[in-house]
């Protein structure tokens, strides 16, 4: 009985933690550029697809597809819209 209430407690703690986790990767307040305008400026530095971006470390991030057809990562800068990242996806 013992080790199933220990299970239980550290599942409990797991699902906490990757819910905190979840939290810390929301937009700032004074972050300037929303999502659809990282897109844009990354459309316009030739991205074809965004195929993810994400509120991550301070910056819009993700992955993409220039016209290359080649996979690329990003960063923005959320406060000026600023492609901060862009190198090809290994």
């Amino acid at each position: 009985m013992k080790a199933i209430k220990q299970l239980f407690t550290g599942l409990a703690l797991i699902g906490t933690l990757g819910a905190a986790s979840a939290w810390a990767d929301q937009p700032g307040a004074d972050w300037k550029v929303n999502k659809d305008q990282a897109e844009a400026a990354l459309k316009g530095a030739g991205y074809t697809q965004i195929t993810k971006i994400e509120a991550d470390d301070g910056h819009w991030e993700g992955e993409g597809i220039k016209a290359d057809g080649k996979q690329y990562e990003f960063k923005v800068d959320p406060r000026d819209g600023r492609i901060v990242k862009d190198e090809l996806d290994d």
